[in-house]
């Protein structure tokens, strides 16, 4: 009888703790998915510019003075200047499943992607990456990726124009 005992309450203590780790997952997994969304939301809505692009500890931003970039919501993206017009395409993924050595927290498990399809001379290659997004409102997006190779970070921060 005593054994009995001790297992079922093992097991509702189980089954408890179970359901409570799967509702975390659930609000955790909501909770990304709406900044995802919210993320989207504010790069489509207005044109952006780069107001800081550093490379391994170098500023790089005048590479792309007079450029307007356009997130479109089919998944484009197109960098324009006076010139110049270079397109390519951006989405916005959960990055929380992967073993990535740069997630650290759940910002880090929301990835800005830019791809351009231009060739690596292009200053526009250097941008090409799945960006971990530091922070992001209406009107500011602040990326970095920490290089696999030898761990420097590169810096991108976009303003609303």
């Amino acid at each position: 009888m005593k054994k009995t005992f001790h297992l079922a309450a093992l097991f509702i203590l189980s089954n408890t703790l179970l359901f409570t780790s799967c509702s975390n997952d659930d609000a955790n997994s909501t909770d990304i998915s709406q900044q995802i969304a919210a993320i989207e939301s504010n790069a489509t809505s207005g044109d952006w510019v780069v107001t800081n692009f550093n490379d391994s500890g170098v500023d790089e931003t005048s590479d792309f003075s007079g450029y307007v970039f356009r997130f479109d919501t089919n998944g484009t993206l197109t960098a324009t200047s006076t010139a110049n017009t270079i397109t390519g395409n951006w989405s916005v993924t959960d990055d929380s499943n992967s073993t990535d050595d740069d997630s650290s927290s759940d910002s880090d498990d929301i990835d800005f992607n830019i791809f351009f399809s231009v060739p690596d001379s292009s200053n526009f290659a250097d941008l090409n990456d799945d960006w971990n997004v530091v922070s992001a409102t209406t009107t500011r997006l602040e990326l970095i990726d920490i290089s696999g190779g030898d761990g420097s970070t590169d810096r991108l921060i976009l303003e609303k124009n």
